[in-house]
């Protein structure tokens, strides 16, 4: 009943972070429209010092509107998913794919400018989908297929020679999100707790019954078993 109390709370929480980390990234976009601030100068480029920087600026930043609105509904689903379901590692987490999937493309990628928030999708994806696998439990195996069904296709984008796609940023997401899911696979939240049964909650007596047989009886010798007979006489 408690739990059940603070859902409505958990969705709130869950949706409103969501949607300003996903009206962050549209809001800058706009900016960079309106001002003509090329973004790719805060993006990832590997190996250099000023490409540093995009670790934490390229998931925000997008080349164009397509760009952009090809990322925004997984984002905005994934990034829910993950704080209402695994609230309790939710916050590591998204931080540890966010900044991990960045340092990865920025020590492995190609020596171009990165941007876009495709790598954290990969990530959330990957994460969700491999903590089915790692947790095996209901609810954790049935988000699992939830990820597989509608993304499943996604997973072409790991593949490179695509135009104009960083392919790193795809595979190094999903396999950061592997790694987390990993990391936090012992991490279990409340609903995932295995089920108590009544028998296992019965109270167990105390006191035990009797035993049948003297525990003694077979270590004592015939001489000790049979009783002596009373002398009558001195």
């Amino acid at each position: 009943m408690e739990d059940n109390a603070r859902r409505p709370g958990r969705f709130r929480s869950s949706a409103t972070f969501s949607l300003q980390f996903c009206g962050l990234t549209a809001v800058l976009h706009l900016l960079h429209v309106i001002t003509g601030f090329p973004p790719h100068s805060w993006g990832i480029l590997p190996r250099s010092i000023e490409g540093l920087q995009g670790i934490v600026f390229a998931p925000l930043l997008h080349g164009s509107w397509g760009h952009l609105f090809a990322n925004l509904p997984p984002l905005l689903a994934l990034t829910f998913m993950l704080f209402y379901f695994y609230r309790r590692v939710a916050w590591p987490a998204f931080l540890m794919m966010y900044l991990l999937t960045g340092a990865a493309v920025w020590a492995l990628g190609r020596s171009v400018w990165h941007i876009g928030a495709s790598g954290v999708v990969y990530g959330l994806v990957a994460f969700i989908f491999w903590s089915g696998i790692f947790r095996r439990n209901l609810k954790s195996i049935i988000l699992a297929l939830v990820v597989l069904m509608y993304y499943g296709s996604m997973f072409t984008g790991i593949l490179p020679g695509k135009e104009g796609i960083s392919w790193e940023s795809h595979l190094l997401g999903a396999l950061v999100g592997i790694f987390v899911a990993f990391w936090f696979k012992n991490d279990k939240e409340k609903d995932e707790a295995p089920p108590r049964y009544s028998w296992e909650e019965a109270p167990q007596s105390l006191e035990e019954p009797p035993p049948y047989f003297d525990p003694d009886v077979f270590e004592k010798s015939k001489g000790e078993r049979v009783p002596r007979q009373r002398r009558w006489w001195p």
